[in-house]
């Protein structure tokens, strides 16, 4: 297999979710599986602080969190980065109203855990902000 190495001026994938073991993996898996760069954080606030130092393409975040949530953490985001996606993964049965989705436009999809990695790369792949998101190594054939 031969793995892609991203160029250091491409953009990244954010990841936020507090439990540091399942964070760890998750930044592996999509680290082995996509073609790009993956930088993770165990608070929002630590996220916060650094993304403007990081050239980020799409967020993922988890949803339930101490100190600010995962719709909350996507409205901090967006007051200064209107344009950048997000995908928010959960292991609760969410429901949003129309008025709290309506805040976060930035929202582009919601994964219920478990999910396989796939599943999180195609969300990754579809709302990515440009046309050129990062590819997905092993994955057999493109996604539709």
């Amino acid at each position: 297999m031969s793995l892609v190495s991203p160029r250091i001026d491409e953009k990244i994938v954010l990841l936020v979710d507090d439990e540091v073991a399942y964070l760890d993996l998750l930044e592996q898996l999509l680290s082995e599986h996509l073609a790009c760069r993956v930088r993770s954080f165990t608070t929002p606030a630590q996220a916060l602080e650094m993304l403007p130092s990081l050239n980020v393409g799409l967020i993922i975040t988890d949803y339930q969190m101490p100190g600010m949530n995962g719709l909350q953490f996507i409205a901090e985001v967006q007051k200064k980065y209107p344009a950048l996606p997000a995908v928010m993964i959960t292991a609760y049965q969410l429901k949003f109203s129309q008025t709290e989705l309506d805040k976060v436009p930035a929202l582009k999809a919601v994964v219920r855990k478990p999910f396989k990695w796939k599943t999180l790369a195609e969300h990754v792949v579809k709302h990515w902000p440009d046309k050129k998101p990062p590819a997905v190594i092993g994955s057999g054939a493109p996604f539709a």
